[in-house]
């Protein structure tokens, strides 16, 4: 491990207190994950202001995801090849600007396309944090700290769904765009004082142009390799299962809570802590790893509560039990928050070689995107088409089975 990256490099202190430089990416991702929640909130608000209809809705819950969809696999490897540190400000930077853009925008149109750049923005934030908190932890630590990375994403939505609504009601929706585009811009600031540069590739990594060992392969070389291998196209297909489950139902809460006529400060505290609540399931999934629990076992929990979840939430035999929904709501998304702790955990372990574990996490980025990009709409149409939300289960339902099935071929050493 190269010593600048060594967890027995010198702590700098920023002000009065030191924060570990692992968790400076984990608190990167939360301010890359207020982005993709920043939306739900808005919604209603766009659809005064904007005039945003229920499926251009779902396009702009999961626009964000289509840089993921199209290029995840090869965003990982550029971040596996030409710099995590350097990945992750470039995405950071993306984010500050699109978002700060934003706030001039005045058409759904231009507010999809800054969702899309905000998504490139937040592939390359995402994906080299999984590689740089492995060279910035011990291994005996890893298992535990990528739980705590995998809550990077309910915790960022969370926050945005709890702070949304307050902050637009005092500063719009531009003001609300502005403060997240400058939250990022802080964040690029934290990083390059506080995160080491990639001694990797200044040590000459085998397999980075020019690098001592490097066998003329091409640039491909290390997508090839990744999918030439079943594990990182089985955690894919999990993670794809998961996300378009997640999103969908969370991402449409507050407009479900808006058309049950709550206010939308209520409604966005009883997402937010919906959201909030996965952030446990995450980091107990990290800590079972670690005592050994079978990976497997977690995720059959983490899928079938999810879709019994979703069943008692839009299910139409519990109208009229608002509180049997919410509670189910809570157990769809703290017990799905099994399962992408253990899938990044395994993402880590299953790429065919250290030089790919950004382009296997990548590539389960890219099928999570796809299933973060279909969900919504898909959520929306349905319930477009049948009058209301009592079919969601239906979608959400097929895709908890598709999960436990794939589960159950799971092979990984862990499982």
């Amino acid at each position: 491990m190269p010593p600048s990256l060594s967890v027995a490099a010198p702590q700098r202190r920023l002000g009065a207190v030191s924060v570990p430089p692992a968790w400076i990416i984990v608190l990167s991702g939360i301010v890359i994950a207020m982005h993709v929640g920043k939306m739900p909130p808005a919604i209603p608000v766009l659809q005064q202001a904007l005039g945003v209809g229920l499926v251009q809705a779902g396009f702009l819950l999961s626009a964000v995801q289509l840089a993921g969809m199209g290029v995840g696999a090869l965003a990982g490897m550029a971040a596996d090849r030409l710099g995590l540190r350097r990945s992750l400000l470039t995405g950071q930077i993306i984010l500050a600007l699109a978002s700060l853009a934003g706030m001039a925008v005045t058409s759904p149109t231009g507010l999809l396309v800054l969702r899309a750049l905000e998504g490139l923005g937040f592939l390359l934030a995402a994906l080299p944090a999984p590689s740089l908190i492995r060279q910035l932890v011990r291994p005996s630590q890893l298992p535990l700290y990528l739980g705590w990375w995998s809550a990077y994403m309910g915790t960022g939505i969370a926050l945005a769904l709890l702070g949304g609504p307050l902050a637009m009601q005092w500063l719009g929706w531009q003001g609300w765009w502005g403060l997240l585009g400058l939250l990022s811009a802080v964040m690029v600031l934290w990083v390059l004082r506080r995160i080491p540069a990639d001694a990797v590739r200044a040590a000459g990594m085998p397999g980075t142009p020019g690098a001592p060992g490097d066998s003329g392969a091409p640039w491909w070389a290390p997508l090839r390799l990744t999918l030439g291998h079943s594990g990182p196209w089985q955690v894919a297909l999990l993670f794809a299962m998961y996300s378009s489950q997640w999103l969908a139902v969370i991402g449409f809460l507050p407009a479900v809570y808006a058309q049950a006529g709550l206010g939308a400060a209520q409604a966005g505290a009883l997402t937010a802590l919906a959201s909030w609540i996965n952030v446990t399931g995450n980091i107990a999934s990290g800590r079972l790893l670690q005592k050994g629990w079978c990976a497997r076992h977690l995720l059959y929990t983490g899928f079938a509560s999810m879709g019994l979840g979703a069943v008692l939430v839009f299910g139409t035999w519990t109208e009229g039990l608002p509180v049997l929904r919410y509670l189910a709501v809570l157990v769809f998304s703290a017990v799905g928050g099994l399962i992408p702790g253990v899938l990044f955990s395994l993402a880590v372990r299953v790429a065919p070689s250290e030089r790919t574990v950004s382009t296997t996490v990548g590539w389960m980025q890219q099928c999570s995107s796809a299933g973060q990009f279909l969900g919504p709409p898909l959520i929306a149409w349905v319930a477009g088409s049948v009058g209301g939300w009592h079919w969601t289960w239906a979608l959400t339902g097929t895709a908890a089975c598709i999960g436990l099935l794939a589960a159950r071929r799971v092979r990984f050493q862990t499982a």
